[in-house]
């Protein structure tokens, strides 16, 4: 756990000239090698019928981690295939927001990000330190970064168009986005509550995003 924090306390130091100017996120990216493009390259062909390492932007997918901390997700999430099935890409996020509303971004935002059936070609995910035993459980520090976050990628990719809770991925094919090519592929999520998304809403609709009913 020492060595985390003194590897991203020397990330800090090194990019501080570049936070000064944006003081948004850190970043603190995933192991990502030739294998990586390889499994992913293997999961697009499989579930969209086109390689898709790059994505251009189109939605925000809103999660919650609902286990660990920051360090056990990032953990978690750095291994190139899933832990518990060898061989499969493993799940990942563009970014992680901490309990106190530190963002921390895990690869570049147009890198493809196994985090939501049928929208990672299109989807920058943002997953929440949280929701433990489902409990709606965010901060109001994880709600600001959110808007914050939301803001800074709306802003740098004019094509997002979407903002969306994990648990409303089936009201969001009303977008057109929707793409899975493996019939029964599907996942029920409960994340990030609807209380938090109700919250993100009120604060961004204003900005031309489209966002879903509960």
């Amino acid at each position: 756990m020492k060595k985390f924090f003194i590897i991203c306390a020397a990330i800090l130091l090194i990019n501080s000239s570049a936070f000064a100017e944006e003081k948004i996120f850190v970043d603190n990216f995933i192991l990502w090698t030739a294998h990586r493009d390889e499994l992913v390259d293997e999961y697009t062909l499989k579930h969209y019928g086109k390689i898709c390492r790059e994505i251009v932007p189109q939605a925000v997918v809103v999660h919650w981690t609902a286990f660990g901390t920051l360090e056990s997700v990032w953990r978690y999430f750095y291994a190139e295939e899933m832990p518990d099935d060898e061989g499969r890409l493993n799940v990942a996020s563009q970014f992680i927001v901490d309990r106190d509303g530190t963002i921390w971004r895990l690869m570049p935002e147009t890198k493809f990000a196994r985090h939501a059936i049928g929208y990672n070609h299109c989807a920058i995910g943002i997953e929440n330190v949280g929701g433990y035993d489902g409990r709606e459980d965010l901060t109001k520090a994880q709600l600001k970064a959110n808007v914050r976050l939301i803001k800074y990628l709306h802003e740098k990719y004019p094509t997002i168009k979407y903002v969306f809770g994990h648990y409303q991925q089936d009201a969001a094919r009303a977008s057109g986005l929707f793409i899975e090519n493996v019939p029964d592929y599907y996942a029920k999520k409960p994340d990030p509550g609807k209380k938090f998304m109700r919250a993100l809403r009120s604060r961004l609709e204003k900005d031309g995003l489209v966002f879903y009913d509960e």
